[in-house]
């Protein structure tokens, strides 16, 4: 596998229908870019005026502070990973093992669809204040609570052999995360490879084959 890339080399992507319109827009793109970059200290309102080609003073009058811009970035990504949670156990069926692999699934392939997003929300969310980031909190506790929920299902009916369901959650949770930074064209695998390749290593963390065959 080829060496982490730098994000600059990234397409700067956000998720169509959930990003504001016009300048809004724009700025986000823009901060987007350079907060990838630069990181959110690193990067200044005059930096994100210039790129979106409009002075301080009017990005000012679309998001009050540089720490808004963070926010609403953030917000997105957390919007955009717990939509695609939720869609992906509508289709799972009932199954806890089809399900497991199903949130796995969406997980991977939000952070390979959207990595800049995905790097930013993670890495820049301790910039903002306790009330900022509050939004974007309570949904990451949502999506926590979906995968709790198919973990304990699973357990429950012998699915899955989980000692530790929380321990088992923060593992498979973390299985996603590293692929913004990785993923990419110039690797040897498409984006539904990756996903699925991860979807069966979380279903080996709860041990989702011992399971099934003590059921027989």
């Amino acid at each position: 596998m080829n060496e982490p890339r730098r994000l600059a080399a990234v397409a700067v992507e956000l998720p169509e229908g959930m990003t504001p319109p016009g300048t809004r827009g724009q700025v986000l793109h823009a901060a987007l870019a350079l907060f990838a970059e630069y990181g959110f200290h690193g990067t200044s309102i005059r930096d994100i005026a210039r790129r979106v080609g409009i002075t301080s003073a009017s990005l000012y009058a679309h998001y009050p502070a540089k720490a808004d811009i963070l926010a609403a970035l953030v917000l997105l990504g957390h919007q955009e990973l717990h939509t695609r949670l939720q869609r992906a156990l509508v289709t799972a069926g009932t199954s806890p093992g089809g399900q497991l692999a199903a949130l796995v699934r969406a997980h991977v392939l939000a952070h390979a669809d959207y990595p800049l997003l995905a790097t930013v929300a993670n890495s820049e969310l301790h910039a903002l204040t306790a009330e900022q980031a509050a939004p974007a909190l309570a949904l990451r506790e949502q999506s926590r609570h979906l995968l709790l929920e198919v973990l304990r299902h699973g357990t429950a009916t012998g699915a899955f052999t989980v000692a530790d369901e929380l321990l088992a959650a923060v593992a498979v949770g973390s299985i996603g995360l590293r692929v913004a930074a990785w993923f990419g064209p110039d690797q040897p695998y498409t984006r539904e490879e990756v996903a699925d390749a991860f979807a069966e290593f979380a279903l080996r963390i709860v041990d989702a084959t011992t399971a099934r065959e003590r059921q027989r």
